[in-house]
């Protein structure tokens, strides 16, 4: 098949659509360029009618009209995907506009303007927090909002985001055998999120990795480390009565328990042939 007429067909629809939006750029009827940046928002051209609601801005400053152009303006940025430019016009919006019955939503829209732009769990996480601390914020200036729900879903999926990417620090840290590190960094992450589904979990971790540092320890430390497991074991036994690591953290306080009292035994019978 030929697609050569396609193509060219193609190419003269672009070239007659770029001369249309052209003329109506350079056009001086204002008035005819609002209506115009409203179609092209009307048919999610989002790109052409940014260009033209920055055109007339100047023209419908402090009329009637502005509020509900600025809005749509920002909502452009948002569907054309540029997060960081939407995020700062429905910031504008709601600073511009504070009585508008569209501020609250804008506030809203502030927000998850940077959950959209929260990173995978390996790279930095500067969005997450300030999509959780935003959130916060919303919820704190509007409790009665219907999308209170919603914002708290979303600090809950970006605490998640949070406790995973510490927790695969943490565990990255235990695989190249930094065990005082990895036992702090799994210390920090049941720390910071008392309530997880996975508190129990990272205790453990914490009390397998002061147990491997106990290990690889010299002899005049080993001590007061086993010391530190037997501790992390009492914690985790006080904190977490039916976890299914139970069994192996118990493990890890009889073997520190017994290295302790073979040194005390050791050092005892050192004492005697003195």
């Amino acid at each position: 098949m030929n697609r050569t007429p396609l193509l060219l067909a193609f190419v003269l629809l672009l070239s007659a659509c770029s001369n249309k939006f052209s003329k109506i750029f350079k056009s001086k009827d204002y008035e005819y360029k609002s209506k115009m940046a409203e179609q092209y928002y009307a048919n999610k051209d989002y790109s052409h009618a940014t260009q033209l609601f920055e055109d007339v801005f100047p023209y419908v400053k402090g009329t009637a009209r502005y509020e509900d152009m600025y809005y749509k303006y920002a909502y452009s940025y948002y569907y054309d995907k540029d997060y960081l430019n939407a995020e700062n016009l429905f910031k504008n919006f709601v600073e511009n506009f504070p009585t508008s019955n569209k501020s609250e939503e804008c506030d809203y829209m502030r927000a998850y303007c940077y959950f959209k732009q929260s990173p995978k769990t390996d790279l930095d996480q500067t969005n997450t927090n300030k999509t959780m601390q935003l959130m916060q914020v919303f919820i704190n200036t509007h409790p009665n909002s219907a999308r209170v729900k919603d914002a708290s879903e979303i600090i809950d999926k970006c605490r998640a985001k949070l406790e995973e990417k510490d927790f695969k620090a943490a565990q990255l840290y235990y695989n190249l055998g930094y065990y005082k590190a990895a036992a702090i960094a799994f210390a920090n992450v049941s720390d910071n999120f008392p309530d997880s589904k996975k508190a129990d979990e990272y205790k453990y971790q914490t009390i397998r990795s002061y147990y491997k540092y106990a290990q690889m320890s010299y002899e005049e430390k080993q001590k007061e480390r086993y010391e530190k497991v037997i501790s992390e074991c009492r914690d985790f036994t006080d904190r977490f009565t039916d976890s299914k690591f139970s069994e192996e953290v118990n493990k890890y306080k009889t073997h520190s328990n017994n290295f302790l009292n073979n040194l005390k035994n050791e050092q005892a019978k050192k004492a005697n042939e003195r």
